[in-house]
């Protein structure tokens, strides 16, 4: 059985000896970021931070600090991802007919989450201000919260069935904000809360809003997931944590999680955007000041002894490093189902995930071609770059699987020779020029705007290459 609430997980670590209290007053300013990224480098253990600097909440950093770690905190549930992966069996069906799927699964039950009248994170409210002010990078342009579950639900057919919960970015001080009263709500392209957004608008009424920080581990793994369309993540939560997740209602007409640390209470305007930024994000640079929606802040609970969790992000690899390996490990298995030909992905962490995406493929159009070129590949190419948050790659560098039947993805200078000794740099690029890229690359002609490039390669071997430097 999974943790019912965060406490339940610190008291684990630390049993486990993966967790380490830290007595010294430390500042949310600069220094708890600071100690948080090189435990993380050198392996350590999650950190609880008993004595913030001004802030009567404690911190917990590098919680998901190494994949072994993360698969300790889901090992008693991930037996059972598994078997839905190798079952081939779709969530979004199950939903459909939860007593059947019982029958087959029963551990199908925890994709419905329970309602309850009371909680414990109603029991407390606070401000904005008396939260932990994290700053991570000196340039920040604010405190930000930075392992946040927004969760937000169809304007046009409210309810858990067809909610979102996503990682956006949330800075509750600085910039225009009125303190106490608003927070930058920092969303980038491909994200379901879009969607909401855009009924909400079509409306012309504002979004409401929750943005649930802590509760059981399985909440904060859930609102990274690339999960297919109509299935909701609070779903996916309850099936990795291993228990129904118990939701209760808020003042604002949403749920939150009965058992969540914080939550932040409030609505989009409908109206007005404000600078969110500048961040020292995930690419190693300070993503800038840009106009985000506002979130107008109504209500600020949390729970008795509540613990603030948080991340920091920077150039690569940091903590995020061990969520990309651990969706990839739960979901990779999946990508022949969701892009037919296509056998493997990888994002490459080293390059900020999004910029750079190896892919292997299929190459069968013409079998009897006395040469392979790309042709197959150009439309398994096409599909990638149509497919959620896949859509957000630069570079897609993608291989003929009947080429190398043993070429492995994660070995990314095997990988690259074997590219570079096969493609025809007179036909294999392949430019997407004024479209969508990722909202964090700048190196486009606006905000959003940009171009992308497919380099396929198929065929016999071109050319040698060097492996020793002349002279």
């Amino acid at each position: 059985m999974g943790y019912r609430n965060l406490t339940s997980c610190i008291a684990d670590l630390e049993r486990s000896g993966q967790l380490v209290r830290i007595a010294d007053e430390l500042d949310a300013n600069l220094e708890v970021g600071a100690v948080q990224r090189r435990v993380y480098q050198a392996g350590g253990p999650a950190l609880l931070f008993e004595n913030v600097k001004g802030c009567q909440f404690p911190m917990l950093g590098n919680l998901f600090g190494t994949l072994e770690r993360t698969r300790y905190l889901f090992r008693d549930t991930l037996p059972t991802i598994e078997r839905f992966v190798a079952l081939k069996l779709d969530p979004r069906e199950l939903l459909k007919q939860p007593g059947k799927s019982l029958t087959a699964l029963p551990a199908a039950r925890f994709l419905l989450p329970k309602q309850v009248n009371s909680a414990a994170v109603l029991a407390r409210q606070t401000t904005l201000s008396k939260l932990p002010q994290l700053i991570s990078w000196p340039m920040d342009g604010g405190a930000f919260v930075t392992l946040p579950q927004v969760y937000t639900e169809s304007p046009s057919r409210p309810g858990w069935r067809h909610s979102n919960l996503g990682m956006y970015r949330v800075q509750i001080s600085g910039n225009d904000y009125q303190p106490e009263r608003e927070a930058g709500l920092h969303y980038q392209i491909h994200r379901g809360i879009g969607v909401h957004h855009a009924e909400a608008l079509a409306q012309g009424h504002p979004l409401r809003v929750n943005v649930f920080v802590g509760g059981p581990p399985s909440m904060t793994v859930a609102a990274v997931m690339p999960l297919p369309e109509g299935m909701p993540e609070l779903s996916f939560a309850g099936l990795l944590g291993g228990r129904r997740m118990e939701m209760v209602p808020a003042e604002n007409g949403l749920p939150m999680p009965a058992e969540a640390d914080f939550v932040v209470s409030g609505t989009l305007d409908p109206e007005r955007t404000l600078p969110e930024g500048p961040f020292g994000d995930h690419l190693g640079y300070y993503s800038l000041k840009h106009d985000f929606p506002v979130l107008t802040v109504e209500q600020v609970y949390h729970r008795p002894g509540a613990v603030w969790p948080f991340t920091t992000v920077g150039r690569p690899p940091q903590e995020d490093t061990s969520f990309g390996a651990f969706i990839h490990e739960l979901t990779g298995a999946l990508i022949p189902d969701v892009l037919p030909g296509v056998v493997s992905v990888h994002a490459v962490d080293a390059a900020g995930v999004h910029p750079l995406l190896l892919a292997i493929g299929s190459e069968r159009y013409v079998p009897y071609a006395e040469q392979r070129k790309p042709m197959e590949l150009l439309t398994q190419a096409h599909a990638i770059l149509g497919q959620g948050q896949l859509s957000l790659a630069k570079f897609l560098w993608i291989a003929a699987r009947e080429d190398a039947p043993v070429l492995d993805l994660h070995d990314i200078e095997g990988f690259f020779r074997h590219m570079l000794e096969r493609v025809d740099w007179r036909t294999d690029l392949h430019f997407d020029t004024r479209t969508t890229i990722d909202t964090l690359d700048y190196s486009g002609t606006a905000l959003n705007e940009g171009s992308k490039v497919v380099i396929a390669a198929a065929g016999e071997r071109r050319r040698e290459l060097p492996v020793e430097l002349p002279g």
